[in-house]
């Protein structure tokens, strides 16, 4: 089942179940999902996998807002923004663990026969084409500089 078809779904049980903040968020995602489809035309609306690009671009901007509210001490806001990540969170693919990034790293410095910090984007582009839905490329770059000594 594709993204859109879950969203909708899941929109339909969350309110037949009466869970107004489960509700709320994904309404707030489908919104997301109308304004870049609507970006994105005269050309087709968003695949699966910028969909999922959006998706995390939400979690981290509510990351980055629980921060805020965190150091503003307004618990009661940084537990709502915490509540919408878990719900946005469930729409992502599972992400790759702490064993697993490494063994792609060294897989992709393999593959593209990089041996200086020169060529950490070539690994990062075979990174993100190979495994951009279950990696996250925040904490991937960090490691293929370690590997390649940088």
């Amino acid at each position: 089942m594709d993204l859109r078809s879950r969203f909708m779904d899941e929109m339909k049980t969350s309110m037949k179940a009466g869970n107004a903040p489960r509700t709320s968020t994904i309404r707030m995602i489908i919104a997301k999902m109308k304004d870049a489809d609507i970006a994105a035309r005269p050309g087709p609306p968003l695949d699966d996998a910028a969909l999922v690009g959006l998706l995390r671009g939400m979690v981290k901007s509510r990351r980055e807002s629980v921060e805020m509210y965190q150091q503003g001490n307004r618990p009661e806001l940084a537990e709502k923004e915490e509540a919408e990540i878990a719900v946005i969170e469930a729409f992502l693919p599972q992400q790759m663990d702490e064993a697993a990034m490494v063994a792609a790293v060294a897989e992709a410095v393999a593959e593209t026969g990089a041996a200086t910090i020169k060529d950490m984007g070539k690994v990062m582009a075979a990174l993100k084409a190979k495994h951009a839905a279950a990696l996250d490329m925040g904490k991937a770059g960090p490691m293929v500089k370690g590997a390649l000594g940088g």
